[in-house]
């Protein structure tokens, strides 16, 4: 797996051409229209993976990158079954972190499963975590990344920050970078940190809005994540 040092950069700021949504709408008829994903190491390592297009084997690997977050929710999902190998959906999910949508179902909040201890080595049985859909500035469609619990509370305070200057996520360019945590029983684990690069631009902001719009409906019909993912992550 070769290093990166960054990616390349093929076009300057979010001058997104909405035409090109007919043309990918038709590319990808009859296909599975759901987004790239960028990993997270496991075991503590540094460096995000994308997928790579000349060699589907060999990801992109970078220490950090910047994007534009178009979109981002809550995203809690509970097996019943450890994980086999299979990509079946889960029991129940919730992209909200209110409604639980499956079997049990129901509040959230109230649920016996989503509380800590529920689940292996005094965890929850139902994993808690949060997605994001990040655009790149060489790219048109979004990555999808998917934040473990252990990275929800940095993003949450980078949202308090930002909010707390007048700023929503999806006025600036982000930089995500990783850096080396470890947990209770003494197992490392890769941690996300955000930082602010820039403002968008007005321009860039209104080039982003029909995407923003489409991610959002989207992200409402309630796309559910792999099973390896869940369990795989701290």
């Amino acid at each position: 797996m070769k290093e990166n040092t960054k990616l390349m950069i093929t076009n300057e700021g979010y001058s997104i051409n909405l035409n090109l949504g007919i043309d990918v709408k038709n590319e990808l008829a009859g296909l599975d229209s759901g987004f790239d994903r960028i990993k997270i190491p496991a075991g503590g390592g540094m460096n995000f993976e994308f997928p790579n297009l000349e060699d589907a084997d060999n990801p992109i690997t970078v220490k950090e990158f910047s994007a534009a977050i178009l979109h981002h929710h809550p995203l809690f999902s509970y097996y019943k079954s450890k994980y086999n190998g299979s990509n079946n959906p889960p029991d129940c999910c919730s992209f909200d972190g209110i409604n639980g949508n499956g079997i049990p179902g129901g509040k959230c909040k109230l649920c016996k499963l989503n509380a800590f201890g529920s689940g292996e080595n005094g965890s929850k049985a139902c994993k808690n975590k949060h997605r994001l859909y990040l655009l790149r500035e060489n790219e048109i469609l979004p990555a999808v990344l998917v934040l473990p619990a252990s990275s929800i509370q940095e993003f949450s305070k980078y949202i308090r920050r930002l909010l707390g200057v007048g700023k929503r996520s999806d006025s600036v360019v982000t930089k995500l970078s990783l850096k080396k945590a470890v947990n209770k029983t003494g197992i490392a684990f890769s941690m996300v940190h955000f930082s602010v690069i820039r403002d968008l631009s007005q321009t860039e902001k209104d080039n982003l809005q029909e995407l923003i719009t489409q991610i959002k409906n989207h992200a409402s019909l309630g796309e559910s994540q792999p099973q390896e993912d869940v369990d795989n992550e701290v």
